[in-house]
């Protein structure tokens, strides 16, 4: 049999049932029910197919239909989800918070019913704010990301030769990757994003616009898949933007860096350098306590006084944010964007990425992983931050 909770992780995985506890009392709510996998591994340490019920007094149960062979402390097989009734009969909470923002209404019609007279509220706001705040050992799992991620990045320069396409280079990258110990596994927070590992833009592609909301777009390979590298030869001239996934162990780093066949023009360089500044200036203004929103509102200052914002964050299409939380999932909180209310913590994992499309060229600036600390921004992809020449 298997502890549900690895032995190793008890100690962590009770830090998060407190905390978890904690958001319920500070709402009036006696208990929560959680089956995303996300959030199931963020309470659990693992992945299964069932249900964690967490008390506001920090008692925990873990319904399990899937896998067999887990065992520990309060966990229950079921074959359905009435059964959770009968294990809670005399203790059925008089509110219970669902993943109202992730489950399907089927789903939650049907756990309504389980929790008959129950009163229902969302617990997908409550365990995004939960889970923004890192603990110092989910941030050993991210800096473990990062420098798996730095070392994969550094051996892309030599996996070019000529007359390569986008997507020949981005399956080298995916072996790089894999053989790093990359889990291939892209978590992205919403509904409305999908990718394969991660993107890599060349040339014109990078101007194409992307029905997902990330930084960059592309056109991809297919209609069912819509971003991304889509066969363009990289030609002398050409810049090519990788963003590729950073999973190593269940945690996601977020980083991009620039490669090039021969130069490139003085606009892309300027637009690089400009993205690298930001960074910097970002970097020392991002202290706990500080409106995500101003660090945005300075990069824009920066791009306009550069007057540059016409390629900022996109060409024909631009995002409108500079940078999100990253953890277990791509695009956590807080988000770094005009109307953004998140406020930094101490603890917060972002990536910043302000990026820039030039006509012709492509995709120019990078993207960080950062903690941050109580004075400033850690960074935890620490590659180097220039333009890198394929050879």
């Amino acid at each position: 049999m298997i502890d549900i909770i690895s032995v190793t992780d008890k100690e962590e995985m009770a830090r998060r049932t407190a905390r978890i506890a904690e958001a319920l009392s500070a709402n009036g709510i006696d208990a929560m029910l959680l089956s995303s996998f996300a959030n199931l591994y963020y309470a659990t340490g693992r992945v299964y197919c069932g249900y964690a019920y967490i008390t506001a007094s920090g008692e925990a149960y873990y319904f399990v239909k899937r896998p067999v062979g887990l065992d520990g402390s309060n966990v229950v097989y079921i074959r359905k989800p009435e059964q959770m009734a009968e294990t809670l009969a005399a203790n059925m909470p008089k509110t219970l918070a669902l993943e109202l923002g992730i489950a399907s209404y089927n789903a939650i019609e049907r756990l309504k019913k389980v929790f008959d007279g129950t009163a229902v509220t969302d617990a997908t706001p409550i365990m995004c704010k939960v889970r923004s705040v890192k603990s110092e050992f989910e941030i050993s799992k991210l800096k473990e990301c990062g420098i798996h991620h730095v070392e994969s990045y550094g051996r892309i320069k030599k996996m070019y030769h000529e007359g390569m396409t986008d997507i020949e280079l981005q399956i080298e990258i995916e072996r790089i990757l894999r053989d790093e110990g990359c889990l291939g596994q892209f978590r992205i927070a919403g509904d409305t994003m999908e990718l394969f590992m991660g993107n890599v833009l060349c040339g014109r592609n990078a101007e194409v616009p992307s029905p997902y909301d990330f930084a960059m777009g592309g056109e991809g390979l297919d209609a069912s898949l819509p971003v991304g590298a889509n066969g363009t030869i990289i030609k002398p001239g050409n810049a090519v933007m990788v963003d590729m996934c950073g999973n190593f162990n269940g945690y996601m780093t977020d980083m991009t860096r620039v490669y090039r066949v021969g130069n490139i023009t003085p606009l892309a360089e300027r637009a690089h350098q400009l993205s690298i500044d930001i960074h910097h200036r970002l970097a020392k203004m991002a202290l706990p306590g500080v409106e995500a929103k101003s660090l945005y509102e300075e990069a824009v200052k920066m791009v306009k006084d550069a007057g540059l914002e016409e390629y900022f964050m996109g060409l024909r299409q631009k995002a409108g944010f500079i940078g999100h939380g990253v953890g277990i999932e791509v695009n956590e909180l807080p988000v770094i964007a005009p109307r953004s209310r998140d406020v930094l913590e101490l603890g917060n994992v972002i990536a910043l990425e302000p990026k820039f499309v030039i006509p012709q060229v492509g995709a120019v600036g990078i993207e960080n992983t950062y903690v941050v600390r109580r004075d400033g921004l850690e960074c935890l992809t620490n590659a180097p931050e220039e333009i890198v020449e394929l050879y």
